[in-house]
This record gives structure tokens, C-alpha cells and sequence, in this order.
């Protein structure tokens, strides 16, 4: 339901519509209403399960919580994130990594799970 969304997201970011597809897919099973609360308190919203340490800066371009769960606007917001790591660190899989965490090992896990889905994805 939200693939075009984020296929679009991708287009504008200049980002892997396959690797958006599937953090999409990992993060909520591409699910907007998607909510999961974290150890230290925060939340992780919507389909791509922006997290709610983002809120201040993302109120600043008048998004709320509210509206990350619609899953155009999460798409957008999610490969926002994605390609601002992508800035940060080059096109590495360090950049995916970091979408979903601080940690390096819990980065490499990640990447290596999106690694793994995209391979699942292209047979």
C-alpha cells in the first residue's frame, strides 16, 4: 500500500528505491500504525519507525508525531534519515547501519539483515 510512496521518497532522495523498500520492511513489516517502545524511553513510530528523538527537529518542518503515521510522510521522513546517513558516511552499508542504531555491532547486524533482504527480494 505504501510502496509508491516510497519508491517516490527514494526518487527524491536519490536513494535505492530496493534498499527504502526494505528498511520499510524490517523496521514495521510496512506497517503506518506500527508503534515500539524502547529501553530508554523512546518510541519508534510508524513505517519505517522514525524515532521520537527526532520529533524536535522534525516539528521545526511541522511534522508531528501524529502525522508519521501516515506512511507517505513516514517514507519520506525515514529516507530523509537514510540519505543524510548516506551524506555522512558514503554510500556504505556503515550508512544503513546507522539508520537503526549507534552501536557498531548492532549496526552490522542490521546492515547484514538488510543485506539479507534484499538478496531474499532479488530471487
Amino acid at each position: 500500500m505504501w510502496a509508491d510512496c516510497l519508491d517516490d521518497a527514494a526518487r527524491f532522495h536519490r536513494v535505492s528505491v530496493v534498499l527504502v523498500r526494505a528498511i520499510a520492511q524490517q523496521e514495521s513489516g510496512m506497517r503506518a500504525n506500527a508503534v515500539n517502545t524502547n529501553s530508554d524511553g523512546t518510541e519508534d513510530i510508524g513505517l519505517m519507525q522514525i524515532n521520537s528523538s527526532w520529533l524536535p527537529k522534525l516539528r521545526r518542518y511541522g511534522i508531528t508525531r501524529e502525522a508519521l503515521f501516515n506512511g507517505c510522510v513516514n517514507g519520506y521522513v525515514g529516507t530523509w534519515i537514510l540519505a543524510s546517513n548516506i551524506k555522512q558516511f558514503g554510500p556504505t552499508w556503515k550508512a544503513v547501519g546507522a539508520y537503526n542504531a549507534v552501536s557498531a555491532n548492532k549496526q552490522l547486524v542490521y546492515a547484514n539483515n538488510i543485506y539479507r533482504r534484499i538478496q531474499r527480494a532479488a530471487h
